[in-house]
């Protein structure tokens, strides 16, 4: 357990209701399991996630879903009320997010890909990337009627992987490294299973029944790598000027 006597921030923000369920929930709790704060947002609540309900039904039924997965994390949950397939990398919306990241105050952050297979994730990845600078920087305003304070310092930024873990052609994309969350896999599905109305859409939409499975699958995938039952895996952005030593590996170590 960590012995900082303020616990290590950690922030997973992503497009929508689930994505950080099917792709970092596993890391999120051995993170919390080692003492840090883990807070999550989500740019969207997923109001067209439904071929029944209205966009604002189920915006409340899928933020209700977030807050509950959340919950069974002891993490806090934020929405930036993005719409879906809306989301545009502009100083409007980087200013939201700037602000996401002041509220949360995170010392590393998880984010979606640069390259997926949506628009959502790959604005979220720019967005986050962007946001991640700015939120430091004091003559930044983001505009809000009362808004946070910058943070003290660029965070530790890393991605996930893309669904299925390859880019528009079909082609793998690079990971650094693959955590094992065989320890944690079933808080994993346990917090992924509150996104019940994300399973029917998936099943009306794209002909998938099978939610939980398929988390299952690419969880083992990236665990073989590693020789582990099952996996997530991560990519470091080591860009000017961000952090470039491994905080996470670091901390999941400890």
């Amino acid at each position: 357990m960590s012995t900082q006597s303020s616990p290590f921030r950690v922030l997973a923000i992503h497009a929508h209701p689930d994505d950080v369920e099917i792709l970092c929930a596993g890391t999120l709790a051995l993170l919390k399991d080692r003492g840090c704060h883990i807070s999550i947002i989500t740019m969207t609540a997923g109001d067209k996630g439904s071929a029944e309900l209205g966009p604002e039904e189920i915006s409340n039924v899928r933020l209700n879903e977030a807050a509950n997965s959340a919950e069974l994390l002891g993490a806090e949950y934020h929405c930036l009320k993005f719409f879906d397939l809306c989301i545009d990398n502009d100083d409007a919306a980087r200013k939201r997010v700037t602000e996401g990241l002041r509220i949360t105050r995170p010392d590393l952050v998880l984010t979606a890909p640069p390259v997926d297979y949506m628009t959502d994730h790959e604005m979220t990845s720019k967005l986050v990337r962007d946001a991640c600078f700015a939120a430091s920087v004091p003559n930044y305003s983001t505009e809000q009627w009362d808004p946070a304070p910058p943070i003290s310092r660029i965070p530790y930024l890393y991605y996930v992987d893309p669904i299925e873990g390859v880019d528009w052609f079909g082609n793998s994309v690079p990971r650094d490294f693959v955590v094992d969350i065989s320890s944690t896999m079933e808080k994993k599905i346990e917090m992924l299973a509150c996104h019940e109305s994300q399973r029917d859409w998936l099943r009306q939409q794209h002909g998938m029944d099978e939610y939980l499975d398929s988390c299952r699958r690419w969880s083992a995938k990236r665990g073989e790598e590693i020789g582990a039952a099952y996996g997530e895996g991560f990519r470091q952005h080591v860009g000017h000027p961000y952090p470039h030593d491994n905080k996470l590996l670091e901390l999941l170590n400890s």
